[in-house]
């Protein structure tokens, strides 16, 4: 049975902190897999694309990206969830692009918001591997709306 975890909603002072990044004791352990598997069953039961842990409590650089169609994204492109650890954009495309988005922590709200078509992420799994990953389209969206959760923003700050 998988836990389904509260999600923070707009106003709350943890969607505010800039989290702090998981350190080398804190791969593999028991908790931060416990965390991500919590993590992926609150964002599959609320239809979300996307999820950091700033929004289940936990102020940490935590998120997944799981592109895949679902009631609140009929279109999105379907694509294995990927859980990133400490993830960093190193490289972003000049050319932006305008897409609708949403967030589980702003019920019932969407916007227009521009970000760039195209990203070069670095980040670690689980493991504490590093990974370099080249991301286009919306699930590039998805990365730079979770990271911005990361840093104590949220979508509406940027329509």
């Amino acid at each position: 049975m998988s836990t389904i975890l509260p999600v923070a909603q707009r106003g709350e002072a943890i969607l505010k902190l800039i989290a702090a990044p998981v350190v080398e004791t804190e791969f593999s352990s028991t908790w931060l897999l416990e965390l991500s598997k919590a993590m992926h069953s609150t964002m599959r039961e609320r239809n979300g694309v996307g999820i950091a842990a700033p929004q289940v409590y936990v102020s940490k650089r935590v998120i997944i990206v799981a592109s895949r169609p679902n009631p609140r994204y009929p279109d999105a492109p379907e694509m294995e969830a990927i859980v990133m650890v400490n993830p960093e954009i190193i490289q972003k495309s000049v050319q932006t692009v305008l897409g609708e988005e949403g967030c589980l922590s702003v019920p019932n709200e969407r916007g227009e918001v521009a970000r760039a078509e195209q990203i070069t992420v670095k980040y670690q799994t689980l493991n504490g591997d590093e990974i370099t990953q080249v991301f286009q389209g919306f699930p590039a969206r998805i990365v730079q709306h979770e990271i911005d959760h990361l840093d104590g923003v949220l979508f509406v700050e940027r329509v």
